[in-house]
């Protein structure tokens, strides 16, 4: 005995619901265009600030403009793609906000100043220490060929990790460990930046700079003065330092 089915009925979707998912579909990429263009329009007049405190701070860092090429990458890279869901209505702020952890994600003009003394060209490697969202990762992967990343705390290694790759920041490769003492593996480097204050310049990252390689460090206890300290190291190894601008950066962690 055959058992009959019942029928399958065709519903037809009538014009009202087709005009609802035009306009749903219409309003997401308006909101999409719209989200874009405001980050666009808020980037750029970052960048004008950056410039604008460049000019300003030149006579003590020695730097009255900015690298072009460091300008017209930080003008490209998202920022609110780093920080918390919270900080995004500030991510343009030229000011350092939390990430978590006691950690925080560096003003833009600190980040700026720092990758502009780092002097960094196309085909340079170059070592940071100090993950953190992974924001200074971004801005150097367009303007160098290879960037190594370390991060003591895990949990924000692995975000950054993460979110560099989601971004497709394919020339930055990360670790999570003890910065302190570099990445042997791949040195020696052609620029070195340190991203948290020491109180002292690491031996270890002196040992794994190129010949002819910068360093840009923050030097100084959390609580007292902190100066950004420029190290360069001569083809023949000598070491010389130069002080830039007094910061304030939290302290670099290094296990016993």
């Amino acid at each position: 005995m055959s058992i009959r089915q019942p029928p399958v009925l065709a519903v037809k979707p009538s014009p009202a619901l087709f005009l609802l998912a035009a306009t749903l579909a219409v309003v997401s990429q308006w909101r999409s265009a719209s989200a874009q263009d405001t980050s666009t329009t808020e980037r750029a007049d970052m960048m004008k600030e950056i410039a604008a405190i460049a000019a300003g701070t030149g006579a003590a860092s020695g730097r009255h403009t900015l690298d072009p090429r460091v300008m017209a990458v930080m003008g490209q890279v998202p920022r609110h793609e780093f920080v918390p869901e919270a900080q995004k209505p500030y991510a343009y702020h030229n000011r350092p906000l939390p990430i978590g952890h006691g950690q925080t994600i560096s003003q833009p003009y600190i980040v700026g100043l720092m990758t502009d003394l780092l002097m960094a060209k196309p085909g340079d490697t170059v070592l940071e220490i100090g993950t953190g969202s992974g924001y200074q990762a971004a801005v150097l992967a367009g303007l160098v060929k290879a960037v190594y990343t370390i991060e003591i705390i895990e949990p924000l290694g692995r975000q950054a990790c993460d979110r560099l790759k989601r971004l497709a920041y394919q020339q930055v490769a990360c670790k999570v460990g003890d910065g302190y003492y570099g990445w042997e593996e791949h040195a020696p480097y052609d620029a070195i930046v340190v991203t948290a204050a020491a109180s002292h310049v690491p031996p270890p990252l002196i040992r794994q700079l190129k010949p002819g390689g910068r360093m840009v460090i923050p030097v100084g206890a959390q609580f007292m003065t902190q100066y950004l300290l420029l190290v360069e190291k001569a083809a023949d190894g000598a070491v010389s330092t130069r002080q830039i601008l007094p910061v304030r950066f939290v302290p670099l962690v290094s296990k016993p």
